[in-house]
């Protein structure tokens, strides 16, 4: 019987985890399951509550570091961009109006919506602007003209 309170356990935390998605919760849910493992080989409750209590912190502090060094991005660790994030910080030729409700910019021959990454800004066609971010399908863009004396949003401080 304790072994199935600790796979239920295991799966809720689990379920939980597909939510948060922080790659935390399932570190439980492995000490969950390497409990119920316990039970089943007729452990009693104080080694299952051991078992669960030393799985979950091995994964924690041995596990998840290696996920999250894996789930940097290309630029943290020092590697070539690809997809949305090489579109990042390139210039972008705005072919129809870009203001806080709508716009278009074509990117390395790919026609994007856009926004101002500043909603008080627009652009006019023909105008080149810098991509600062990608949120989903819409790309946030800033005046690419550097002679203006205007600093992309990283650099104020």
């Amino acid at each position: 019987m304790d072994a199935v309170l600790w796979i239920v356990l295991g799966v809720l935390l689990a379920v939980a985890e597909i939510f948060t998605t922080t790659l935390f919760l399932i570190m439980f849910a492995a000490g969950a399951f390497a409990a119920a493992g316990a039970a089943a080989l007729g452990a009693p409750t104080a080694v299952q509550a051991l078992v669960f209590a030393a799985v979950s912190a091995l994964t924690v502090a041995v596990v998840r570091p290696v996920i999250q060094r894996h789930r940097r991005t290309a630029l943290e660790a020092g590697e070539q961009p690809f997809g949305v994030e090489a579109i990042e910080g390139s210039t972008a030729l705005v072919i129809e109006p870009v203001d806080a409700e709508h716009g278009l910019v074509k990117i390395d021959g790919e026609l994007w919506t856009a926004r101002p990454y500043d909603a008080t800004q627009s652009f006019v066609p023909g105008q080149r602007v810098r991509v600062i971010r990608v949120r989903g399908a819409t790309a946030l863009v800033w005046q690419d003209d550097v002679s203006s004396g205007d600093e992309l949003p990283e650099a104020r401080g």
